[in-house]
């Protein structure tokens, strides 16, 4: 019999507050264009489905999986759910069926549903199932499904007051030596789960400082926006101790943009029940990148 997984709930920690983080009253145009993509940033967080809202990560086994509040399901949910939302049926071909129980309301796009296959996160168009206040869809991790639930309204999004950030600091832009691979190479990237996930690395982000040569590898296709999961020494001490992330604009004329600036959280930080990716050993940085967003409350640490 298959052990059944409760919804603990995630209590909120010290909020801080949104503005934190700019420098001083006069605004330059570069300090107001990353205010404005950190405000973005934390509008996305507070979406009905941005990552305040994740309640629930588990695991799918072949064969049937009942889900519902009701103590006689596999997966059990929050008291807000139905007693039996449904089931969702994993083929050993890695098929994935839901099906509603009698009574439910389930839609997808806002169409009523009773019976269809889901996509998962790693196919275009992810299936999103909605009952009430719940969300629901599969993921893939390391080859083993997981579903993964989101509650709309979950008391953390109206919560939410913002990231503690550092001063924006043009220094931090640096400007680096793109080296491309041809081909690119596939590289290993460990996750909180345990699983190593073979990620595309089109070439590596070469640049000095104080005196020392640093290599970053971010993973994407060639030519297309880039992304770097990346550690520094200010990890659990000021930043989240599991690294943060970066998004980076496509190299251009064998030159690549490293804003730190837009350093930010991995979802980690916010919710026990993301999969975040950890920095490789290669892409963490002897030295302190104050930066970007700080740790989302001590009690991360």
């Amino acid at each position: 019999m298959r052990a059944r997984i409760s919804v603990p709930t995630f209590a909120a920690v010290v909020l801080v507050s949104l503005t934190a983080g700019r420098s001083g009253p006069a605004q330059t145009p570069y300090v107001q264009e990353i205010d404005a993509w950190h405000h973005a940033r934390i509008e996305r967080l507070k979406s009905p489905t941005g990552w305040l809202s994740l309640i629930g990560l588990h695991s799918l086994s072949t064969g049937e999986n009942h889900l519902g509040s009701a103590n006689d399901n596999d997966i059990l949910l929050p008291d807000f759910a139905p007693p039996h939302v449904g089931r969702i049926e994993v083929g050993a071909q890695g098929s994935y069926r839901f099906v509603a129980a009698a009574g439910v309301k389930a839609t997808v796009d806002g169409h009523e549903v009773g019976d269809l296959l889901l996509r998962h996160d790693q196919q275009d168009d992810v299936t999103l199932v909605s009952v009430g206040r719940l969300v629901f869809y599969v993921i893939e991790r390391g080859g083993q499904p997981y579903l993964r639930v989101k509650d709309t309204e979950s008391p953390l999004i109206a919560s939410f007051e913002g990231i503690e950030r550092w001063p924006v600091d043009p220094r931090w832009r640096i400007e680096a030596r793109w080296e491309s691979y041809d081909p690119p190479k596939q590289i290993p990237i460990a996750d909180v789960l345990g699983n190593l996930n073979l990620e595309t690395c089109p070439g590596a982000a070469v640049f000095d400082h104080q005196g020392r040569s640093y290599r970053l590898e971010p993973t994407g296709e060639a030519g297309e926006e880039l992304f770097l999961v990346f550690g520094d020494r200010t990890n659990g001490d000021g930043s989240y101790g599991g690294g943060r992330f970066l998004t980076i604009a496509a190299p251009a004329e064998g030159k690549v943009i490293l804003d730190f600036n837009r350093a930010y959280n991995p979802p980690c930080v916010f919710t026990p029940y993301a999969t975040c990716p950890l920095p490789r050993p290669e892409d963490r940085l002897d030295f302190e990148v104050p930066a970007g967003e700080k740790n989302w409350g001590a009690s991360h640490e």
